[in-house]
């Protein structure tokens, strides 16, 4: 069996590279496709990969990828030929990879991190580019038709699957990504902490100024856009690290009292998974994906409100209670990378079966 990967952009390390990691680390002889490559930074540490990116790799300037290039995303996708492969996966998002013309002996399966945001649902917290605007309503047709050419839909939340089949009108398998999980340690004494993008849908702030109002200390992991702005606001009492390797966030994870996760827009996230994989319980906003994560009570505290007040009372209500590092372990395992493995093999094979089995509808002579 022939197969493909298909991906947005090979641009940075986040999320959805693990999870395209972990596939190719299923079907290693699949090539993958994917709009563009930054070089720079998959050159070497995946060198031995079959990447093949679309006629986008010659444009100029494509990292900031402008409004102009996105129009021209669909003829870039379509470009592909991927007419000699039996399945095709594909992890789509917001550059909208899905979008991909295959066979009809083929089947293609999308795991769909979100439709694209900027045309279906734009977030309050990101700038929109008011450029282009006239176009929306075409690039929203176009994004629903070629939806339609899917097979087999597969995303990580209720939320995202309540958009999928609003925005779609598709169902999708839930599969949630895989996570490294430890599976040992424990929560310290020592400090809050946050581990993750520093974006404005992060709204890292509200931790900063909780812990500021709390007067507790706080340890932040990540960069982003962010960076400077947060620095400036935090005080004597915040401590900035750059993206660490996994045996020093396991010793920062090793100090931690709880990891804060103050977004109310993240429909996803790693991070909490892995802090519970190393015992420490989660404080998250009950508005966001994180509720179908964090077991309330048990493995984390979730607040109802994205607002530093609601942030400090849930502070203040987690420091009377105890959580159990062996019942966050076990809930992070639930999401570890052998199980993704197992479920999205039986997933294949099933969807598999059916398209295969489904006999050709009779054809009328006339």
């Amino acid at each position: 069996m022939k197969v493909a990967l298909v991906h947005d952009r090979l641009q940075q390390y986040g999320d959805p590279e693990r999870l395209l990691t972990t596939l190719h680390h299923l079907y290693p002889q699949a090539p993958v496709y994917t709009a563009f490559v930054d070089r720079a930074q998959w050159g070497q540490q995946f060198a031995d990969w079959d990447i093949r990116p679309t006629l986008a790799q010659r444009l100029p300037g494509l990292s900031q990828l402008p409004t102009v290039y996105r129009a021209w995303l669909p003829s870039f996708w379509e470009s592909l030929d991927l007419s000699s492969y039996d399945l095709v996966i594909s992890i789509s998002g917001e550059d909208s990879s899905q979008s991909v013309l295959t066979r009809s002996h083929t089947l293609h399966i999308s795991y769909c991190d979100t439709p694209p945001r900027r045309l279906w649902e734009p977030l309050p917290l990101q700038p929109q580019s008011r450029s282009g605007n006239w176009l929306q309503p075409r690039f929203r047709q176009y994004d629903f038709y070629a939806a339609q050419r899917v097979d087999r839909f597969v995303t990580h939340s209720d939320r995202v699957s309540r958009r999928i089949q609003k925005f779609y009108r598709r169902t999708a398998e839930l599969i949630p990504p895989p996570v490294s999980v430890p599976g040992t340690g424990s929560a310290g004494r020592d400090y809050y902490l946050y581990v993750g993008e520093l974006q404005p849908i992060q709204q890292v702030e509200l931790a900063i100024r909780a812990c500021q109002q709390l007067d507790r200390p706080l340890w932040i992991v990540g960069a982003g856009s962010e960076r400077d702005r947060l620095q400036k606001l935090a005080g004597n009492q915040v401590r900035f690290w750059n993206p660490v390797s996994p045996a020093q966030l396991a010793e920062i994870y090793a100090g931690a009292i709880a990891l804060i996760y103050p977004t109310a827009y993240e429909d996803f996230a790693m991070s909490p998974i892995s802090a519970m994989g190393h015992g420490v319980p989660v404080i998250a906003c009950d508005r966001s994906g994180l509720h179908d994560i964090i077991l309330n009570f048990r493995t984390g505290l979730l607040f109802p409100h994205a607002t530093v007040e609601s942030l400090c009372e849930a502070m203040l209500q987690f420091e009377k209670l105890r959580f159990s590092a062996i019942a966050c372990i076990e809930r992070a395992a639930e999401f570890s990378t052998s199980k993704f493995m197992s479920r999205f093999e039986w997933f294949v094979a099933k969807a598999l079966d059916d398209y295969h089995s489904r006999s050709p509808a009779p054809t009328e002579v006339i």
